[in-house]
């Protein structure tokens, strides 16, 4: 691979009332569960998870990000040498001054959402804004040199605005422009990444592929289990279901995935399969026990196509080891 992208955020998994550590945090949809909130570092091109961290759930999504950020960056050039670019891919929730020196310290790319907050000083900018290059679909743009004057320090803003037919309680900046012209959500990015802005939105977007990784690790390898009410034991639970998460990557990247062309979203670069898919594929094969000699057989009916799978696959593990 040319470069590592790393997609940095938290998941919410609801407990038990008596689980050790678990405390209500910021859940929409259960907000009076009690809940664990751990941190995940997803690599994007492979789908593995390199770190995860557990939390109780009342902290703020970047709470221990640095010392999470700094070990696993560690581990990581440890790993594949100074040589490989890295890049990380965060929310507004990470827009904290400790993560931006840390990862331009360690050299790395970094593209994070900037929160609308009054001490940024970005409404006053977007509010005079009266021009905005196209960007498509009705979609607009401009780039800014923020200077944060609480960081000292200036950073590279791109801005968007993208038009809505309804009013949205996530569009929270809808009084900035007269209503006859329409309504808008506005996001931006603050980035060290050499892109253009439509390369940028687009690289920000593939942010949402790891939703389907946390999905599969949620339903497939029973993340969101919490076996025990102790903290180190769940907290050792979710380590060994990214374990088996990611030596099942590691299977089919030695045996199935085959490359997917490349996009600017920088997401999957291989096509995987689900747990679900390789259970269907491979495991769940009709049989039946018979008697040719007297004495028990399993037998299995393989069709030829899975037969063949098999062994391909089979061969492939021969050369791998």
């Amino acid at each position: 691979m040319a470069r590592l992208t790393f997609d940095i955020d938290g998941s919410v998994i609801r407990t038990g009332a008596s689980v050790a550590w678990a405390f209500r945090g910021f859940n929409p949809h259960h907000r009076k569960n009690p809940s664990y909130y751990p941190i995940l570092a997803h690599l994007a091109q492979t789908g593995h998870i390199l770190r995860v961290k557990n939390r109780p759930g009342n902290v703020h999504d970047s709470k221990g990000s640095e010392a999470f950020l700094r070990e696993l960056i560690h581990d990581v050039r440890a790993r594949v040498g100074s040589s490989l670019p890295l890049e990380f891919r965060m929310d507004g929730a990470f827009f904290q001054r400790e993560i931006v020196h840390l990862l331009e310290r360690r050299k790395a790319r970094y593209a994070i959402k900037v929160p609308f907050m009054k001490w940024l000083g970005l409404v006053p900018i977007i509010r005079e804004r009266r021009r905005w290059h196209r960007l498509g679909d009705g979609m607009g743009w401009f780039e800014v040199s923020l200077y944060v004057a609480a960081w000292e320090k200036t950073l590279r803003v791109v801005v968007y605005r993208k038009p809505v037919h309804h009013q949205t309680k996530k569009n929270y900046q809808l009084d900035l422009f007269d209503p006859e012209d329409g309504y808008f959500e506005y996001s931006a990015v603050t980035t060290n990444l050499d892109l253009g802005a439509a390369a940028l939105w687009d690289f920000m977007a593939g942010r949402g592929a790891q939703e389907k990784t946390f999905a599969e690790l949620k339903g497939q390898w029973a993340l969101d289990v919490v076996p025990t009410r102790h903290y180190a034991a769940n907290s050792a639970w979710q380590q060994i279901s990214v374990l088996g998460h990611n030596l099942l990557r590691n299977f089919q990247l030695q045996t199935l995935a085959t490359a997917k062309p490349k996009s600017r979203k920088r997401t999957y670069g291989y096509l995987l399969h689900s747990l679900k898919t390789i259970r269907f594929k491979l495991i769940h094969q009709p049989a039946r026990i018979v008697k040719p000699q007297g004495y028990s057989v399993l037998r299995f009916s393989v069709a030829p196509p899975v037969q063949k799978l098999i062994e391909s696959i089979e061969d492939k593990l021969k050369s791998a080891a």
